[in-house]
């Protein structure tokens, strides 16, 4: 059962979200991570990427880079969620798979996993959260970086709580879960029928037609945690306005698949590995402070 009708009881909980690219925290879970901090959670985030290789349709603002006008935006959406802090790994976006971004000497997907996964850890040595999110082995749909981060998340993990591992001098700290923040694909497999139907083709989705549909719907992943995000949809809306670059504020294929799932982040849990008894409706569920 939830215990998010104590504050006092929040208070000692803390929940690290660590993802790829600026707007991932809001076009993915961002509804759960405004509840929490909503409900006196600690809520920090890890951001690989500064989002380097996203498009600026509208021009850069004032700002000098694509990097530093998205940095912006997200500093923005954070401020709008509640969350506590934002940290940079200070990679650089990777791009989608095939672009010439892949193989930029800084990129993510050029880094080596242990040195992404021993950052990941010193912070989660620094911040102690019972809970932490990241995506699905997938990433939601293939891209290098979101792969990259999760994989590093999930070492992370571990790295974190042994002893073995000197990471800046600071002491092991175990975290009690580790979730994937992922969605049902059946919708997907439905939408790629459609297509079909309308005479497009589902192995080219997206405004940039590099979203193979088809495939995404066939890599499904069990849901383990729903959390009913309905009284903080509003917020979730005003954070993805702040992503604005990235059509936060538009009507495109990922806003028209955001409302239809829209009331419910749904999530599968690694860590415990087996299986609750049944749909866990609160993160926390389970953990001892």
């Amino acid at each position: 059962m939830s215990n998010f009708s104590s504050l006092s009881k929040n208070s000692n909980r803390r929940l690290l979200a660590v993802f790829a690219h600026p707007d991932d925290e809001t076009f993915g879970p961002g509804g759960t991570l405004a509840l929490y901090a909503s409900r006196g959670v600690e809520v920090h985030l890890i951001c690989a990427t500064r989002g380097e290789a996203g498009e600026a349709p509208h021009g850069l603002n004032g700002f000098v880079s694509i990097g530093e006008m998205r940095e912006d935006e997200l500093r923005r959406a954070a401020s709008v969620l509640g969350l506590k802090t934002v940290r940079f790994l200070d990679y650089r976006d990777s791009g989608m798979p095939g672009s010439p971004d892949n193989h930029h000497p800084k990129s993510l997907a050029m880094a080596q996993l242990t040195e992404i996964a021993q950052q990941i850890a010193g912070h989660i040595r620094e911040i102690h959260p019972q809970v932490i999110v990241t995506f699905d082995p997938i990433g939601g749909y293939r891209h290098p970086d979101h792969i990259a981060i999760q994989r590093a998340t999930v070492k992370a993990f571990g790295m974190a709580g042994d002893p073995g591992q000197n990471i800046q001098g600071l002491p092991p700290y175990s975290p009690s879960k580790l979730y994937y923040s992922t969605f049902s694909r059946r919708i997907l497999r439905w939408v790629a029928r459609i297509l079909v139907l309308i005479g497009q083709d589902p192995h080219h989705f997206g405004k940039n037609r590099d979203i193979d549909l088809k495939s995404l719907g066939d890599s499904d992943f069990p849901i383990h945690a729903t959390i009913s995000i309905r009284k903080v949809l509003k917020i979730k809306d005003q954070a993805s306005a702040c992503h604005a670059s990235q059509g936060g504020g538009c009507n495109g294929p990922v806003r028209w698949l955001q409302r239809w799932f829209g009331r419910n982040d749904t999530f599968m849990r690694a860590i415990p590995a087996a299986p609750p008894l049944q749909m866990e409706r609160d993160l926390f569920e389970g953990v001892e402070l």
